[in-house]
């Protein structure tokens, strides 16, 4: 459920959602919103998430139901079980080849929304100092602008120099 859901929420869009994966068009649109496509393998996902869990809570009510060595709701322990399993192996397949081998990332999106992120000041902190870093960070939030345009403006850094520290690649590969 928890994939699922991610993958809905990346793939909303294109306008007002996060819009950072397209999912395949699998139908042919929404039954309310003329040209929406509705992420229907996550959503499929989601339900037979929601069976499972049903059926557990039945597994787990049946489980706690016998006395003593006798318990005479094996037979449902045993459907439940069985539905999951078979329920998670088929939607797991379909999921996997559906919707997570064919989604495309929306590349720009993503630049765009990594060079607002204020975070990428941090890596300014040791040679503008915290103080002027913290402003320019609020200065690119408050004004929508990418980070790296405002250090710019307000650093007597150069753009190469700003690229390489504010470079997103580099600061996550971690070590030293």
């Amino acid at each position: 459920m928890k994939i699922a859901n991610d993958l809905r929420w990346m793939n909303s869009g294109p306008l007002a959602g996060l819009g950072e994966i397209e999912l395949e068009a699998l139908q042919p649109g929404s039954s309310i919103m003329p040209g929406k496509v509705n992420p229907v393998i996550p959503e499929a996902t989601a339900m037979v998430a929601a069976q499972v869990i049903g059926n557990d809570a039945t597994i787990a009510v049946a489980g706690q139901s016998g006395d003593f060595e006798l318990n005479v709701m094996l037979p449902v322990i045993a459907s439940n079980l069985l539905e999951s399993i078979e329920l998670l192996a088929n939607v797991s397949r379909l999921l996997a080849d559906k919707a997570i081998a064919s989604f495309r990332v929306n590349e720009a999106k993503l630049k765009e929304a990594l060079g607002r992120n204020p975070i990428l000041v941090t890596a300014l902190n040791p040679i503008i100092g915290y103080q002027k870093a913290a402003e320019i960070a609020k200065q690119a939030y408050r004004e929508g602008r990418p980070v790296i345009d405002v250090a710019l403006e307000n650093t007597d850094l150069s753009r190469e120099r700003l690229e390489t520290l504010l470079d997103p690649v580099k600061l996550t590969a971690g070590g030293l």
